[in-house]
């Protein structure tokens, strides 16, 4: 039976900061973007709140969704 790391928290009391969120990601219809697996493409649609990008990649269009972390902007 392995167990699973505790997730860190921050004290109120710690002397050390808490480190900062990770800035979300946003992105809008037109933007040049590259997926680590996909390579380089465009965003055609943006939906909802930014909650997912539909991306034309030249040869397939892929939906994905947030959190983007394999999507960058270029």
């Amino acid at each position: 039976m392995s167990k699973s790391p505790a997730p860190r928290r921050h004290l109120p009391t710690s002397p050390f900061r808490a480190a900062p969120p990770p800035p979300i990601k946003q992105f809008a219809v037109g933007d040049r973007v590259s997926h680590d697996q996909y390579g380089l493409g465009r965003a055609i649609t943006v939906e909802g709140d930014g909650t997912a990008v539909v991306v034309d990649f030249g040869s397939q269009r892929v939906r994905i969704s947030a959190p983007f972390t394999k999507l960058f902007l270029l």
